[in-house]
């Protein structure tokens, strides 16, 4: 058995592991490269193996940086079948036709715009792309070894994270390969822990927050503190939100604040992303994922106000009385917050209340930084707003977290690897490891392949 890094390697984005024994090859995760332009060029190269001869995919999760690709996977050839968990399903379901209809957006807006490089500018794929994927993929339950291509099987555990998430573990029948995925926080507010994995002769393992610890703080005093003095300067919170896990985690203390008396009750709170309100929905199908009971999760559901058409999201912009609007994307990389980033930016009565982790090269990531202003839809857009930052409803596993985490295994792999994090977040990682449990340890280079005993 070998493996092959097509992706997160240096990034936390774009993850694609090449798992190839004897004529099999498959794929563990299948996504999107985003944030710097270097990167996002990757998403246009062909893979360094053709797609029809891919044999099967297994994905973790539904994250676009996991999942994305796979629409044109798909286009370029892809036959086999795309197994992952049932919640993973129906959040495909939802996330790629929607990735493929924003791409055709840009395009399409690119080019009434002439802003675009390249004449006409074209989509990465359509929605009709990823609604054509999705006849490929076929659901397996947690906790059941399958069969997956050739030799290969693979099983499913949960790794907390977001509905549906897993870790997987590849098998020959000899040799065991297990990827964490993005794995969760043991004290996340809305996920249930990640499962304790007891063995694996190699892991792969995440480094998001690799070189950090996550804030002890409530969030819910940032959260409140920042909402309550950008009402008192009667000005607009615009909340970047990752549609699925993000988004829901919001509503969820929008509804505590509420009941606390922390914010006034009647403050308007709107969901501005059609497709995290579906998401939300989910979470009354897959109660084992996550803590809420029955009475929690439907006052999450209500927390917001569901924004659904293109004409009451315009509207929105055109308000100017305190409000608090949560749109997609989390890192300011496409979707509804972007028209709403050009409509309030530029007001310094307004907050920009970043919910998470933000990439290197993300709009996100410039405005965190200092930025003046950023180039939305080809113009700048002046940035005078107050600029804020919750990093601790991340729903990754800190470095403390994660170092636990591994501490319960059994005994150590004979190779661990340390991928889907910044340099220094990854290498921080790798030491630790390595100086805490004894354990050999690398941070693979993209597109290094390493041959497994």
């Amino acid at each position: 058995m070998r493996i092959q890094f097509l992706g997160a390697t240096g990034t936390v984005t774009g993850s694609k592991y090449l798992v190839t024994l004897g004529r099999t090859k498959i794929l563990v995760d299948c996504g999107l490269f985003q944030g710097f332009k270097q990167l996002r060029l990757r998403n246009w190269a062909d893979l360094p193996v053709a797609p029809s001869a891919i044999d099967a995919v297994v994905l973790t999760h539904a994250h676009l940086d996991h999942s994305g690709y796979i629409p044109l996977l798909v286009k370029n050839g892809f036959r086999g079948k795309v197994y992952c968990s049932e919640a993973t399903y129906e959040l495909c379901r939802i996330l790629l036709p929607d990735s493929g209809r924003l791409l055709e957006e840009e395009a399409g807006y690119a080019n009434k715009h002439g802003f675009s490089k390249h004449h006409p500018a074209l989509p990465l794929y359509t929605e009709q792309d990823a609604e054509y994927c999705l006849k490929y993929f076929s659901p397996v339950k947690f906790g059941v070894r399958f069969p997956v291509a050739g030799r290969l099987h693979a099983q499913m555990a949960r790794a907390g994270h977001i509905l549906g998430a897993a870790m997987v573990t590849i098998d020959d029948g000899d040799t065991t390969l297990a990827f964490t995925g993005d794995l969760g926080r043991p004290d996340d507010v809305l996920m249930a822990p990640p499962t304790q994995l007891e063995r694996a002769d190699y892991l792969v393992v995440e480094s998001t927050y690799g070189n950090r610890r996550h804030d002890r703080t409530d969030p819910m005093v940032l959260l409140g503190k920042t909402i309550q003095e950008t009402v008192n300067r009667g000005g607009v919170v615009i909340m970047p939100a990752f549609a699925v896990g993000r988004a829901q985690v919001v509503q969820y203390y929008m509804h505590l604040l509420k009941q606390a008396g922390t914010i006034s009750a009647v403050l308007p709170v709107y969901l501005n992303s059609p497709m995290a309100a579906d998401v939300t929905g989910l979470y009354r199908t897959y109660r084992q994922d996550h803590r809420l009971n029955d009475e929690e999760c439907r006052a999450m559901c209500h927390a917001a106000k569901i924004v659904n058409s293109v004409d009451e999201s315009k509207a929105l912009n055109l308000k100017r009385m305190p409000m608090v609007i949560i749109a997609a994307s989390g890192m300011a990389t496409g979707g509804r917050v972007l028209h709403h980033l050009k409509a309030f930016a530029s007001d310094p009565r307004n907050t920009i209340l970043f919910t998470g982790f933000q990439a290197g090269g993300t709009r996100g990531a410039s405005i965190v930084g200092g930025a003046d202003a950023v180039k939305i839809h080809g113009e700048y857009v002046p940035i005078r707003a107050q600029v804020a930052q919750l990093e601790n409803l991340s729903a990754h596993a800190d470095g403390d977290q994660v170092l636990d985490w591994l501490s319960h295994f059994r005994e150590p792999p004979r190779r661990t690897f340390v991928t889907h994090g910044e340099p220094d977040a990854a290498d921080t990682l790798r030491r630790r490891i390595e100086e805490t449990l004894k354990w050999s340890c690398t941070v693979p280079e993209y597109l290094e392949t390493v041959e497994l005993g």
